[in-house]
């Protein structure tokens, strides 16, 4: 007969005993190098931190390479000490780009550094070819080259433009256009206004209104702008007076409104 083995509730399997963490010597060397490395990184960015927090290396100069037209020395110096905060590696560029270009004239600007202890600064300036008076308001903006109402105070002789608002762009060009097609009259327009319904209003600098209207199939604006400069010579010498208001509303003809004193002295006539 066979025996079975006695079993002993003290007794352990055979086989690979498992090793816990503190008696790997491998394992513990790469933790131990993870957690040094970890402490170096830490101790280092705290230092960087805290050399380039320290005044070791203040922004001493403002230097504008651009030289400013429209922009005066005291807001460039007011700007400069309202966003400047830090040293010369901490200072935010952003938010110094950000105040100069919140300076009535500035367009644009662009900011650098230039070791050891200078910003660099440059300006791109708007250069103002027109009012822009808003609409069912006293106030009065500027337009620029480009377009672009901006808020900014001027006395230069520029004309006059209104219309919704984003439009300034468009009568900027139409502008370009209608100065053209006015030229022969040697008149400039000094004055352009598109309403809500896209009907457009012209003024020279004798004073006179031009109604254009709105756009007609039947006669285009430009074509009855064309056919006004064309037969004004004429007509005028024809009325024999100051003529206030020309109205090129009607597709074959316009109408003319006298000018106020021109209507007084023919009534005294």
């Amino acid at each position: 007969m066979r025996k079975r083995a006695a079993s002993f509730g003290g007794a352990r399997p055979r086989g690979r005993e498992t090793l816990g963490l503190w008696h790997r010597p491998a394992l513990l060397d790469l933790v131990s190098d993870l957690l040094i490395g970890f402490a170096l990184v830490a101790t280092a960015y705290a230092v960087v931190v805290w050399v380039l927090n320290r005044p070791l290396f203040p922004v001493r100069e403002v230097i504008v390479t651009t030289p400013p037209a429209q922009v005066t020395t005291a807001q460039i110096e007011f700007a400069a000490r309202s966003a400047i905060h830090g040293n010369f590696f901490s200072v935010s560029l952003e938010d110094v780009r950000l105040a100069f270009e919140k300076l009535p004239w500035v367009r644009r600007a662009e900011v650098r550094r230039s070791w050891p202890d200078t910003l660099e600064l440059r300006l791109e300036e708007h250069q103002a070819v027109a009012y822009w008076r808003v609409p069912d308001s006293d106030a009065v903006h500027l337009v620029n080259r480009q377009g672009e109402v901006f808020i900014a105070a001027s006395n230069a002789a520029m004309p006059e433009f209104s219309g919704p608002q984003g439009t300034a762009g468009y009568l900027l060009a139409r502008h370009r256009a209608y100065s053209e097609m006015l030229a022969p009259l040697q008149r400039r327009l000094t004055g352009l206004w598109l309403s809500a319904r896209e009907a457009w209003r012209l003024q020279l600098d004798d004073g006179m209104v031009i109604v254009l209207g709105r756009e007609q199939e039947r006669a285009p604006l430009e074509q009855r702008l064309a056919r006004f400069v064309a037969t004004w010579p004429q007509a005028r010498e024809k009325v024999g007076m100051q003529v206030a208001v020309a109205d090129l509303r009607y597709p074959r003809g316009y109408a003319l409104t006298p000018a106020p004193h021109a209507q007084d002295s023919k009534g005294t006539q």
